[in-house]
Parts: structure tokens; C-alpha cells; sequence
């Protein structure tokens, strides 16, 4: 009885113990109300810097960290939310609660059956990935590529981190539950509208502001605030510019008229320069024929310089007209880029807009002046400059040379190349023959200069006379020797010695003095015949009849060959064998 007293008084006991069996039984009756894996409805009991204590009606509440709060700053005490139920109890003996995954599935049932691909939605762009962006739709984790971040480059993605933007649902994969999001589509969308409307408002000779977006070789790209439009580098300026970036550069702000407009490539073509008037408008009444112009050399290429006259407005020097007395190969030789130059205005094509300019007509042309102060007939004295194989030329003064002819060089020679009389650098006297100013061309005599001896041949030399002279040239039909005046004759094979002579040269040799006598004077060919077996005391007329009679039958086979011309130096036939 006693021991019965003593269990019933320790039964009692338990029963008034705080946490009592009804306590444990109701206890017990609120964890089977529990299910794992469910999203329950709980309230922000304590908010802590890392998280937040959250009631869910069970014996423990729960913890949230912080970072699965979208906006945690705004969270406050009081607030209901719904959590996901990860564990009844962890091992601090607490639910293990999940605020994003309670989200997500919410999210993610309201996404796939009230919304849908194509759907727009707010999006908070959380944190970096690989290739883009973890973007919060309403709580469920969508990818938002980096592509589809925005209509340009985007060179960091961390600026948009932290920022809410309206995206676009364009992938929704239901076996991997994931979704992927576009900002770019909703951004090209609002562009197309407000591009479509702007180029329906635009005009042509519309004055629109913009803002410089891009440079390159051929012009530069305006964003008009919604459409780009091309402003190409031969419509920025008036004046000559090599590169766009001389007059404009990125994020610069300018007014520039609309030029033309094609709405079905939406493309826009715009100008800068239009703003201003053409300077071309009145350039033939600012720059008349014959009118002097300053400028500033602005280009140069091998046949002339570019000048500019004023902005906009550029004339040519071509290399022609730049000197009276030079020959300029390139335009290079005479100015260079930079200069300051006057010059004369030659032509004028307004259509083609192009200025002829001459920088030589500054000055009266110097063959003009030439040609009074340098009569036909007059003698001038002047240096041989250069030789041709067909003349020589003479320097007279500034530059201007005069060009003497083979055949103006020698009355008593015919000289197959001007180095046989003259050489670079030897003074000489000539004489004016021609002067033609517009062909900037003038002839000299050496010739002229001296009288003609043929003029007076028969009081110099007649038949029979017996003359000296030295032999000048060998050939294999006779030999050359020079007698006064310079005047040549020619001693016949057959007219060396009255024995047989095979070669000329068993005889003689250039530079040989001999003495002959005359028998032939050819005033039409301009020749003397000259013979050695004649000279003699006892050579009487018949005999020297004979001999003239000889010497032209001997030379009549050969005629060609003893004209001066066709005669070989004796320099060239030094190793000639004339066996």
C-alpha cells in the first residue's frame, strides 16, 4: 500500500513538470503536421546582419540567411513569407527552411502556366556565370546569356550587376528546368519602333543633332537618337581631308542635314558640309582667266600640285606648267607639300570643279623675250651642256639652250656625230638660225659662223695646183687629207703611186704629210680630187686629163662610198683589217 502511495504521489509529481505529456503528445501531434519538402508559411521573428529567425508554428524556428533574401535591407519583423520546409529538424534541432527554393518553385510554377515563352518579365541581375548572367524572375534563377545583354558590345558585365531590367522569356526547358532570358530582344524591339517612327518623320534637307558612334576610313556613323546615318568623308568638309578623325571624333555632338533616305533599308545618308554654301557656286567670278591666286600646297602627286585657294576650292599645277626653261620630271623636284605659292589662274571647269593653275606665267615667257632680243642672224657665245647623237646643245642664258645640228656643223664636212667637233663644256660662237618660242625651240650654225670656203673654191683650189695637208681619215677606197680652210680631199687608191698599191695603208698612215696634186673640183658634191703619182715636173695637160678621167671612173662603182658621211673615222677603223 505504501509503495502504491509512493507512485501515485511521483505520478503527480510528473504531471505538474513544465513540458509535460500533453505538452509532448501535442508536441509530437505538431511535427507530424510537418511534411518534408513542402512550402509552409512562416514570420520574420528576428532579423540578424546574416539572416533572419523565421516562425513556422513549430516548436523551433528557422534560420533564412541573408542572401537569399532578394532586397534583405527591406525585410522587417513581422513579415510573412513563405519558406521551403529542407528538414523538420537539423542538427541544432531546427527546420531547415529555404526562402529560394520555396521561391523558385513557385516561380517556376507561376512561370510555366501563367506565363510562357515570349512572356515579359522584371528581372534582378544577381550574379556573374560563365557566359552571362543569373538573372532573379520573381524569385526563379534564369540564364541570361552575355549575348543577349544588350544590342552592343558589352565589355563589362559587372556594371549590370545589381540592377533590375525588364527580359524577355525565350527558352523554357521543362525536363531541366531551367529558363533562359533576353534583355537584348526587348531593347532591338523598342529600337525598330522608334526607328520606324523617326525615319517616317525625317526629310531630306532636315537639319538633325547627333552624336559621333563610330569612326572610320570612309566616314563616320551619327546616331540621330535612334538611327545611325552615315556621314561619308566627302561630305564632311568642303576642303580636302585625308582621315575623318582630322574633324570629328567619338561621343562629339553635331548638327548635320539629312542628304538622302532609303526607308526600306532604313538606311540615312547625311552631310556636314551642306550646311555651308558650295564655294564652287561662285568661283568664276572670285577667279577669273589670267587672275593671280595665293594658296597652300596640299597634295602632291608626279604630275603636279594640289593648291588650295580657299577651303573647299583647290587648283592644279601641272608639272608642265611650272617651269619656262626646266624640264620637271615630278612635281616633287619644284614645291612640296605646305608651301605657300602664287600662281596664275589658267581654266576653270566649274562642272567638273576643277582649276588649271600655272606658276611659270608669273613671269613673261623667256623664248618670247628670246626671240626679240636674239634676232635670226645674230651671233651668240655660249658652253656646250650635253651632246645627242644628232647635234649638240648650247647654253645661251637662264636655262635656255640652243640645239646646233650635225649638219649645221661643218661646211667642208658632213659629221655623222657631234663629238667628231665638239665636246661637253667647250665655249663656242654660233649663230641664230631659228627661234620658234612656242615649240620653245632654237636652232644654231656652228657652220654659219664662218664663211662658206666652197663659196669660193675656184680662187682657192684649181686643177693642176700642187697643195700639202695631212691625212685625216683612211679608208679602203683612198685616203682623206685635210688642206686649209679645213676643206678635205680625197687621194684614190689608184692615185697613190704609179705602181699597184693593194692597201691604202702600205702607203699611208693617219697623220702622214703629203703633198698631191689637184685634179677634180666638184663644186655640186662638195669634193676635191687629190693624186701623188701626178706631182712630178713633167706632168703635162693630156696626163692630168688622164688622171681626172681615172680618178672618176675609179670612184663611179663606189659613189656611196666616198660621200663623207658614209666614211669610216680612222678611231673606228684603227682595228678594222682591210686585207
Amino acid at each position: 500500500m505504501a509503495e502504491e502511495n509512493k507512485f501515485a504521489d511521483s505520478f503527480l509529481d510528473f504531471s505538474n513538470i513544465p513540458g509535460s505529456m500533453e505538452e509532448l503528445l501535442a508536441s509530437a501531434e505538431s511535427t507530424n503536421a510537418f511534411n518534408k519538402g513542402k512550402i509552409v508559411e512562416g514570420t520574420v521573428v528576428a532579423k540578424r546582419p546574416d539572416g533572419a529567425l523565421v516562425d513556422i508554428g513549430y516548436k523551433a524556428e528557422g534560420f533564412v540567411p541573408a542572401s537569399e533574401f532578394l532586397k534583405f535591407d527591406e525585410v522587417a519583423i513581422g513579415d510573412k513569407i513563405d519558406v521551403y520546409l529542407e528538414e523538420i529538424e537539423n542538427r541544432n534541432n531546427m527546420p531547415e527552411l529555404s526562402l529560394e527554393k520555396a521561391n523558385s518553385i513557385k516561380a517556376w510554377n507561376r512561370i510555366t502556366t501563367e506565363y510562357g515563352e515570349g512572356y515579359v518579365v522584371k528581372g534582378f541581375m544577381r550574379h556573374r556565370v560563365k557566359g552571362g548572367i543569373m538573372v532573379d524572375v520573381e524569385g526563379f534563377p534564369a540564364f541570361l546569356p552575355g549575348s543577349q545583354l544588350d544590342v552592343g558590345p558589352v565589355h563589362n558585365m559587372d556594371d549590370y550587376i545589381g540592377k533590375e531590367f525588364d527580359v524577355k522569356i525565350i527558352k523554357i526547358n521543362q525536363d531541366r528546368r531551367n529558363i533562359v532570358v533576353s534583355r537584348r530582344e526587348l531593347l532591338e524591339e523598342s529600337l525598330r519602333e522608334s526607328r520606324s517612327k523617326l525615319l517616317s518623320e525625317m526629310k531630306v534637307d532636315d537639319l538633325r543633332k547627333g552624336m559621333v558612334k563610330n569612326i572610320t576610313d570612309f566616314g563616320a556613323f551619327i546616331d540621330l537618337g535612334g538611327v545611325d546615318g552615315l556621314l561619308h568623308i566627302t561630305d564632311i568638309s568642303w576642303g580636302r581631308i585625308s582621315h575623318p578623325s582630322e574633324v570629328l571624333s567619338v561621343g562629339q555632338e553635331l548638327e548635320v542635314v539629312i542628304i538622302g533616305i532609303d526607308k526600306e533599308k532604313e538606311r540615312v545618308s547625311l552631310g556636314l558640309k551642306q550646311k555651308t554654301r558650295n564655294p564652287w557656286d561662285d568661283v568664276v567670278a572670285k577667279y577669273p582667266k589670267g587672275s593671280k591666286i595665293n594658296g597652300k600646297v596640299v597634295n602632291i602627286m608626279p604630275y603636279g600640285a594640289f593648291v588650295e585657294i580657299e577651303t573647299g576650292v583647290e587648283g592644279l599645277i601641272h608639272v608642265s606648267e611650272m617651269s619656262w626653261t626646266k624640264r620637271v620630271s615630278k612635281a616633287s623636284d619644284v614645291l612640296n607639300i605646305g608651301d605657300e605659292v602664287e600662281a596664275v589662274v589658267l581654266d576653270i571647269d566649274r562642272d567638273s570643279r576643277k582649276i588649271s593653275l600655272g606658276l611659270r606665267q608669273k613671269e613673261r615667257n623667256p623664248w618670247e623675250v628670246l626671240a626679240e632680243k636674239y634676232p635670226v642672224g645674230r651671233r651668240i657665245k655660249g658652253k656646250v651642256r650635253n651632246m645627242t647623237s644628232y647635234g649638240a646643245f648650247v647654253e645661251i642664258e637662264n636655262d635656255i639652250d640652243g640645239m646646233i645640228h650635225v649638219s649645221d656643223m661643218s661646211w667642208t664636212r658632213k659629221i655623222n656625230n657631234p663629238n667628231e667637233v665638239l665636246k661637253p663644256g667647250m665655249e663656242v660662237e654660233a649663230v641664230i638660225l631659228d627661234i620658234n618660242p612656242e615649240q620653245q625651240r632654237i636652232s644654231l650654225g656652228l657652220k654659219q659662223a664662218e664663211s662658206d670656203p666652197w663659196a669660193s673654191i675656184n680662187d682657192l683650189y684649181k686643177v693642176g695646183d700642187v697643195v700639202k695637208g695631212k691625212v685625216t681619215k683612211i679608208a679602203a677606197f683612198g685616203a682623206f687629207v685635210e688642206l686649209s680652210n679645213k676643206i678635205d680631199g680625197l687621194i684614190h687608191i689608184s692615185q697613190l703611186s704609179r705602181d699597184h698599191v693593194e692597201k691604202v695603208k702600205d702607203v699611208l698612215n693617219v697623220g702622214d704629210e703629203v703633198e698631191a696634186r689637184v685634179i677634180k673640183v666638184d663644186t655640186d658634191e662638195r669634193r676635191i680630187g687629190l693624186s701623188i703619182k701626178a706631182v712630178g715636173e713633167n706632168f703635162s695637160d693630156e696626163d692630168l686629163k688622164a688622171a681626172e678621167e681615172e680618178y672618176t671612173a675609179a670612184l663611179k662603182p663606189g659613189e656611196a662610198m666616198v660621200d663623207m658621211g658614209e666614211v669610216f673615222s680612222s678611231e673606228s677603223l684603227a682595228g678594222l683589217k682591210l686585207d
